[in-house]
């Protein structure tokens, strides 16, 4: 089986979370998403959510932690997830590869369908930015 590696960016600003959705031609078409995107062959975790967040949404960001990371099998692959809690460190997000983006509360993210690989990743962000919302950092 085909194996990926994925850099996921969890933006977060004022309590909210950065999500984008897909769009309808591309693989899991519709579903909402943590901007990011696979790594390149000699390419860091960090550098890879440095690149692909500046293509996806036009922004510059800071990582401030790596979260637990992923694996998940689709029918024809196997993704391992890579996701980075960050803040935004210069421009405005843009949908540049997406249909739209939101800015979402934690609890809010029950809301929007994901594809399955994210399921555990929602769960810890409810957990971990629900208390930091009471704490004011994430």
């Amino acid at each position: 089986m085909r194996r990926v590696e994925v850099v996921l960016g969890v933006v977060v600003r004022a309590g909210k979370v950065l999500i984008c959705q897909r769009p309808d031609e591309s693989h899991l078409g519709g579903h909402w998403e943590f901007p990011g995107g696979k790594r390149e062959p000699d390419e860091s975790m960090e550098q890879c959510l440095a690149r692909e967040l500046a293509e996806e949404l036009g922004i510059v960001v800071t990582p401030l932690a790596a979260l637990d990371v992923i694996e998940h099998d689709y029918p024809d692959v196997r993704v391992r997830l890579h996701p980075y809690l960050c803040t935004c460190g210069g421009g405005k997000p843009r949908p540049l590869a997406s249909r739209q983006l939101r800015w979402v509360t934690p609890n809010e993210l029950a809301d929007y369908s994901f594809p399955p690989a994210n399921d555990s990743l929602l769960r810890q962000l409810r957990e971990r930015l629900g208390a930091a919302a009471k704490s004011e950092t994430p």
